[in-house]
C-alpha cells in the first residue's frame, strides 16, 4: 500500500497558487464630472483680506495693489520705504571747501622745541607781588615763601626749614653775582633716615629737585661729604656731617654781573633766557668753598656758571619719620666764621645783600 505524499510546503504552496485576474478596465466615460464646489469659509477670508488690504492702502494713499502684488505674499506688510532724498551741499559747505583755512593739506605753524634753559625756567614759578616784596631793597635776607616747594615747611622765624617725603629744595630770597659771600647752616635734626643736600642755586634750579641735581646748582652732601653737580657725586671732604654740625659756604664771582644772563618774562609770567644770549658762559676765576664747624673742605667747584647765585637747601626724610630739620645763618653773627680763607678774597655775610642794593 503507498503512503500518502506530504503536503505541499508554504513556498511552493505560493507557487503553485493560481494568479487573480487582472482587474477589468473601465470604458471610458463621456460624462464630465462636477466641478467643486468653492469652500465658503475660505472665500469669506480671502475677501475680507483683500478689503482690509484696500483700505489700508487707501488710507495711506497709495494706489491699490492688484490680485496676487500685496507687498508680502498676501498679507498686509508695510510699504516700501521711500527713496532717500538727495543731498545738496549748501554755499556755506562751498566756502568751506574753497577756504585755504579748513583744508586738511594747509600748512600749520609749527611749534618750536623749547631749549634746555626755556624748559627750566617753566618749571620755575613766577615769585609775582609776593616774591618782589620778599627781594626788594632793605628787606631781610631770610627764606623764600615763594621760591620753595610745597614740600618744605618754613618756621616762624623763616629761617628755619623742615621737610619729609623726599628731596625738596627752598632758597633765600636774595642772591649774588659778583663779589665774594659767605652763609652758615646748623643741622638740627636728621634723624635714622633723615639726609641734606646743601650749596647754592640760581634762579634757574628747579626747586623741585635736590641741590646739585642740575647745571644750576652745586651741593655739598650729608653722607661721606660728598660735592654734588649735574646729579654728579664726587668725593670731597674727609668726611660726613650730622646733627649738631655748623656748615660754612664761601662763593667767589669775580666781574660776575658781566656774565650773568639776562632773564625775562613770557607771556605766563614765567622766566626764561633772552634768545641769542650765551646761557653757558663761565665765570674765570669763579670760586666754590664749602667748610665744617669753620674748618675749609678744601676748593669743590672753580669756574662755574654765570648766574645770580642763592643760598640753597634740599632735605630728604622717609615717611611717617620726624622732619629733616635745618636752621640759616646769614650774618653777620656767626658761630665758626673761618680766619683763613687761603688767599681767596675775604667774603662779606649775605645779610649785607639788601644793603649793597640800596647804594
Amino acid at each position: 500500500m503507498a503512503s500518502p505524499s506530504p503536503p505541499p510546503s508554504p513556498i511552493c504552496a505560493r507557487s503553485m497558487a493560481t494568479p487573480s485576474p487582472p482587474p477589468a478596465v473601465q470604458p471610458p466615460s463621456d460624462v464630465t464630472p462636477a466641478p467643486l464646489l468653492p469652500d465658503a469659509s475660505a472665500s469669506a477670508a480671502d475677501a475680507f483680506q483683500k478689503l482690509s488690504l484696500h483700505v489700508t492702502h487707501a488710507s495711506l494713499g497709495l494706489e491699490t495693489p492688484v490680485d496676487g502684488d500685496d507687498y508680502g505674499g498676501g498679507s498686509c506688510s508695510k510699504p516700501p520705504a521711500p527713496a532717500p532724498k538727495k543731498k545738496t551741499k549748501s554755499k556755506s559747505s562751498k566756502r568751506d571747501e574753497n577756504s585755504i583755512w579748513t583744508r586738511s593739506t594747509s600748512r600749520k605753524r609749527k611749534n618750536k622745541k623749547a631749549t634746555p634753559q626755556q624748559r627750566a625756567a617753566a618749571a620755575q614759578p613766577w615769585p609775582g607781588a609776593a616774591g618782589a616784596e620778599e627781594c626788594a631793597p632793605g628787606q631781610p635776607v631770610l627764606l623764600s615763601r615763594v621760591f620753595k616747594s610745597e614740600r618744605i615747611l618754613l618756621l616762624a622765624d623763616r629761617l628755619t626749614a623742615a621737610s619729609s617725603k623726599g628731596y625738596r629744595m627752598v632758597r633765600a630770597t636774595h642772591g649774588v653775582a659778583a663779589g665774594a659771600w659767605y652763609f652758615e647752616v646748623k643741622v638740627i635734626h636728621l634723624g635714622s633716615t633723615g639726609h641734606a643736600r646743601l650749596g647754592w642755586a640760581t634762579n634757574m634750579a628747579d626747586i623741585d629737585m635736590p641741590v646739585g641735581c642740575g647745571a644750576y646748582s652745586f651741593g655739598y652732601r650729608d653722607i661721606d661729604g660728598a660735592k654734588v653737580h649735574m646729579s654728579w657725586r664726587d668725593s670731597y671732604g674727609e668726611e660726613g656731617y650730622g646733627e649738631g654740625d655748623v656748615l660754612g659756604f664761601y662763593i667767589s664771582l669775580p666781574d660776575g654781573e658781566r656774565y650773568e644772563p639776562q632773564v625775562n618774562l613770557n607771556n605766563k609770567g614765567k622766566p626764561f633766557l633772552v634768545q641769542g644770549q650765551d646761557a653757558q658762559a663761565h665765570v674765570p676765576g669763579s670760586k666754590i668753598c664749602y667748610f665744617k664747624n669753620g674748618v675749609c673742605q678744601g676748593l669743590a667747584f672753580e669756574d662755574i656758571l654765570g648766574g645770580r647765585y642763592y643760598p640753597a637747601a634740599s632735605l630728604y626724610t622717609m615717611p611717617n619719620k620726624p622732619n629733616c630739620v635745618v636752621k640759616f645763618n646769614f650774618g653777620p653773627n656767626f658761630n665758626f666764621f673761618p680766619q683763613d680763607f687761603g688767599g681767596l678774597p675775604i667774603p662779606q655775610p649775605m645779610s649785607e645783600v639788601p644793603r649793597q642794593a640800596l647804594r
